[in-house]
């Protein structure tokens, strides 16, 4: 009687762990932003896609497969030939997530790691395809329609994968050390002739000026003397002048001289007498 009650117990309790065990591994969650596929022991992968929240399964006969559906940023390195020949490293930075209705076909193609499969794979047979038909000059002046070919190629390509591309990106690009060389002393030439077309332009628009201002002075020369020829006064109000400007100076001047007509180019009356004797000798 006691030890068959005791293994009464003992069932019993087997029982209810066994109970306990069943039902805390018989749910699961599926967490805010990811999927779930059910993988069971029979039939392989279930194609119903398991949304958020808690689910029943069958424990050691049903597995779940979970995904994490968000948005993901990837950043993959690339070496392509230009159309010249010029080496050309890339950095490409992808947006990427799994389509969400077709996880069953991704388990079964590629895994849960099927970022890393594929991903850096077709990134370089587009940017080797994209890169190669461009200049390595063009791919800098024209760096948003390379940007866009490689976008648009990729999309297309990641959809073959079930794989969505929400964004592609060009974040460096670079050229092999010679070929930077090569471009920077050709921007050095390309200066020092600019230079060198502003020295001559500036040593040409010099001698025009100097040219003009001579015609100036002469044709000024040539009015002088007709007016003198013409009008004796004349020379005698330039004298007039050039005194005032004399005069204005000293005065604006801390230090005091004092200057006689001569000096202040005013003797019009020594002037006029030795015009009036002169006619008299004659």
């Amino acid at each position: 009687g006691g030890s068959g009650r005791l293994g009464s117990l003992a069932t019993a309790a087997a029982a209810m762990g066994g109970l306990a065990y069943g039902g805390y591994h018989s749910l699961f969650t599926v967490h805010a932003g990811h999927r779930a596929v059910m993988y069971n022991r029979i039939g392989g992968i279930n194609e119903k896609v398991l949304n958020e929240g808690l689910h029943f399964r069958m424990p050691w006969f049903q597995r779940p497969i979970i995904y994490d559906v968000r948005t993901r940023p990837k950043l993959i390195t690339s070496e392509s030939g230009s159309k010249d020949l010029q080496m050309v490293q890339l950095s490409i930075r992808v947006l990427f997530r799994p389509a969400p209705e077709s996880l069953a076909q991704i388990y079964r193609r590629l895994g849960t790691d099927y970022d890393e499969r594929v991903l850096p794979s077709i990134v370089n047979e587009v940017a080797k395809a994209v890169v190669a038909k461009y200049n390595a000059s063009e791919l800098l002046t024209k760096r948003d329609l390379v940007s866009r070919d490689i976008r648009n190629a990729l999309m297309n390509r990641a959809l073959g994968f079930n794989i969505v591309l929400d964004d592609v990106a060009i974040t460096h690009l670079a050229f092999s050390t010679q070929y930077t060389a090569a471009v920077e002393a050709k921007q050095v030439a390309q200066q020092d002739s600019q230079r060198a077309r502003y020295v001559v332009e500036k040593a040409l628009q010099e001698k025009r000026s100097i040219v003009v201002r001579a015609q100036g002075e002469a044709e000024s020369a040539k009015l002088i003397g007709e007016s003198i020829k013409k009008n004796p006064a004349f020379l005698q109000l330039r004298r007039i002048d050039a005194a005032r400007e004399v005069a204005a100076s000293i005065s604006n001047s801390n230090t005091r001289m004092y200057l006689d007509a001569d000096a202040l180019l005013l003797n019009e009356l020594g002037e006029t007498q030795s015009a009036a004797d002169r006619k008299r000798k004659q």
